[in-house]
């Protein structure tokens, strides 16, 4: 069944119940109302012989026996009235009046008598002037409830139209998205659907196209993703084989330091393979963390320690500027050398000598903010949002034989969000880049 028939439906039935609980309602209620003023009209009338009748069954021994003697209706003022006494097995033991005793039943007001609350009997009390009168309250009910027929039947059909034009109303947008869904769905990524309302329908719409956008780059990344795994594995690869045939046309005994450009190569492709695994169980959220509590600023000075003889062949000074006491975090120490190795092994590449390093480490909410920065030739702006994906480069920044696998800042970031961190990157071209990485304090362990 189709959204728009189900939306018609739902109002239809709702409407039809709405419509019908109100007629019933005000039946009942001007039933009763009749009722009551009936009551009220001959309350008097009807206490006085219900008296007499309880006082009569009571004093008689609890019989009605010989009860058509007695003048029931003896000081009634009305005019013509009439009775009708039944027994508690409604067999008439009393009828004084010359009407049928249909109408009296039909027409009179009818009482119960208890005595004890245990029902004796039952009368019903007639006069003209009340029968008259109770045809015109029981005309009443039928007359409203046929004018409620007619209004109701006119605006259920009114209200209908109305349910079926706006369900259709709603549907539509719903409808004009559908062929774009089917579109996507058969492979048609980046399509976008027109956002011509604000309202819960234009947010739909907006996240479709969202949804689209990213279901492009993501199909536009695994291309690259594929093209460039290609690429990284057929160069060692190219070389390997050109090694070996060229050894293997030379027809003489191979000497090991001919080997070690391929045993490089070999290596390399070795790496390749194992950032790629790496990153995949990161991506997936697989990685396995040893967390331990670890104080950044031990880690960073022997990372400083470690990579002090690669930044003294440019003049580079690396300096460490710490502006917290809470330095500890609970992380794979491991893994966050690792990032910050890639960190400061890219800052050491790409900034020229006698440039300068810095590591700060600030406290921001509850997280310790760490910062490499440098001062290096920085990176254009249109290249900064994909710095994080697998085996990009920039001509500038990024070269394929200077800049590594192109996975290393594809695995940092990785290792920071899996320890509830995150990592952002600015920089200024002609004035340095700085990598910001937010590590929380409170950080569970895997």
């Amino acid at each position: 069944m189709s959204f728009h028939r189900k939306i018609f439906y739902t109002l239809a039935l709702t409407i039809l119940g709405i419509s019908t609980v109100f007629i019933l309602l005000t039946h009942f209620t001007v039933k009763g109302t009749i009722e009551a003023g009936l009551e009220q009209t001959r309350s008097q009338e009807i206490h006085l012989i219900n008296k007499r009748l309880t006082t009569y069954y009571v004093e008689n021994n609890n019989s009605w026996k010989n009860i058509e003697q007695i003048d029931l209706l003896q000081d009634i003022t009305q005019d013509h009235p009439e009775l009708v006494v039944k027994d508690n097995r409604e067999q008439v033991i009393y009828d004084k009046g010359s009407s049928p005793l249909k109408l009296v039943e039909n027409l009179g007001i009818k009482r119960d008598i208890t005595i004890s609350n245990s029902k004796v009997g039952e009368f019903i009390y007639y006069d003209p002037e009340m029968a008259n009168f109770t045809k015109i309250m029981i005309g009443i009910p039928i007359s409203v409830i046929i004018i409620l027929l007619i209004t109701s039947t006119i605006l259920i059909i009114i209200s209908l139209f109305i349910a079926y034009r706006l369900s259709k109303w709603l549907a539509s947008p719903l409808q004009e998205l559908l062929p774009f869904i089917k579109r996507l769905g058969k492979g048609e990524f980046g399509i976008r659907v027109p956002v011509n309302t604000k309202d819960e329908y234009g947010k739909i719409a907006k996240a479709f196209n969202h949804m689209s956008k990213e279901l492009e780059k993501a199909e536009i990344v695994r291309k690259n993703l594929t093209a460039d795994v290609a690429h990284e594995l057929r160069t060692p690869l190219t070389i390997i084989n050109g090694k070996l045939d060229y050894l293997q046309q030379q027809g003489q005994m191979i000497r090991p330091e001919v080997l070690l450009p391929i045993q490089d190569e070999l290596i390399r492709l070795n790496q390749i393979v194992e950032d790629l695994r790496v990153l995949s169980l990161a991506e997936a959220g697989k990685l396995k963390l040893n967390k331990t509590p670890t104080n950044m600023v031990d880690l960073s000075c022997r990372l400083i320690s470690s990579l002090e003889p690669l930044a003294e062949e440019k003049n580079i000074s690396m300096t460490l500027d710490v502006q917290t006491n809470e330095t500890t975090v609970f992380v794979d120490e491991n893994r966050m050398k690792q990032v910050f190795l890639n960190l400061l092994t890219n800052a050491i590449r790409y900034t020229p000598n006698q440039g300068k390093i810095y590591i700060r480490l600030f406290k921001e909410k509850n997280a310790l903010k760490i910062i490499v920065e440098d001062t290096g030739k920085g990176i254009e702006p249109e290249y900064l949002p994909y710095l994080f994906e697998r085996f990009y480069r920039t001509d500038e920044a990024r070269t394929r034989y200077s800049g590594g696998t192109g996975l290393g800042l594809a695995i940092a970031k990785q290792y920071v969000v899996s320890h509830n961190g995150k990592i952002e990157v600015k920089s200024k071209v002609n004035h340095g880049t700085s990598f910001i990485v937010y590590l929380p304090y409170h950080n569970e362990a895997n």
